[in-house]
């Protein structure tokens, strides 16, 4: 089973090392050519512009999204306002591609194409993502929140202070999700992105399968490129991951 969920991730980076001729063949073995493809890559793609747009978008994106959800999570550790988090999560059923001409519109309209900002808005907070800080919150101790009450701390210290530094494995669980989805982002980047100096890695890869013949090995290399980060984002924060997603509080 190792293997087999391993192999593509090996197919991988033979294949950016090899001719596009003899990653038609199915050759697995490690190759000589990977100078060559970087080099057609650099002269076809402005990797270097989409690899900043990534990191910028994606580290933006999971900033803003970890305060605004988790602050909705802990507001909505309250078991009266369950009938407002079901209206939440309904949101979940509505598929993204269903309201995406709609966004396209209000985001022209305020004259955020090519910004990081039209970017950044549409899902800058996810129903997923509360109902993750919200089951956190939930396993908060009850009885540390009052004790700060009584002794006056306001609920915005109280989160900051106390909620915060207690709950960091749903933080690390919360990032890696956010980052992964935004670093992966197409569809909605490939609509309101419209000059070539605002693609993404996954824009830039999109475009290398254009056109009448494909150079498998520079695809291959700038899908590699496109998986490291997330790659080693995971690797990173796996452990805290774990412990986030299974709700883990210390």
């Amino acid at each position: 089973v190792t293997f087999i969920s391993v192999f593509p991730l090996y197919w991988m980076v033979s294949a950016s090392t090899n001719k596009s001729v003899d990653v038609s063949k199915g050759v697995l073995s490690l190759g000589s050519h990977l100078g060559e493809n970087l080099k057609n890559l650099l002269a076809n793609q402005d990797v270097g512009a989409a690899l900043v747009n990534s990191f910028k978008y994606a580290i933006l994106l999971t900033i803003v999204s970890m305060v605004i959800c988790s602050l909705a999570g802990y507001g909505f550790h309250d078991k009266a306002k369950d009938a407002v988090m079901g209206v939440i999560l309904l949101a979940m059923m509505v598929p993204f591609i269903t309201i995406l001409v709609p966004l396209f519109q209000m985001v022209a309209k305020m004259k955020m194409l090519n910004s990081t900002l039209g970017f950044i808005l549409p899902t800058v907070s996810t129903p997923f993502l509360i109902m993750m800080f919200r089951q956190s919150a939930r396993s908060f101790p009850r009885d540390i929140i009052e004790a700060a009450r009584l002794d006056g701390l306001s609920e915005i210290r109280i989160f900051f202070q106390m909620f915060i530094p207690t709950m960091k494995s749903t933080y690390a669980a919360a990032m890696t999700i956010t980052f992964m989805n935004a670093w992966n982002s197409y569809m909605w980047p490939k609509v309101i992105m419209t000059q070539s100096k605002s693609m993404t890695m996954p824009m830039v890869v999109a475009n290398l399968t254009e056109g009448y013949v494909t150079d498998y090995g520079m695809l291959m290399l700038a899908v590699l490129i496109c998986t490291l980060p997330t790659a080693l984002v995971f690797f990173i924060l796996q452990k805290n991951f774990a412990e986030g997603i299974t709700g883990a509080v210390k």
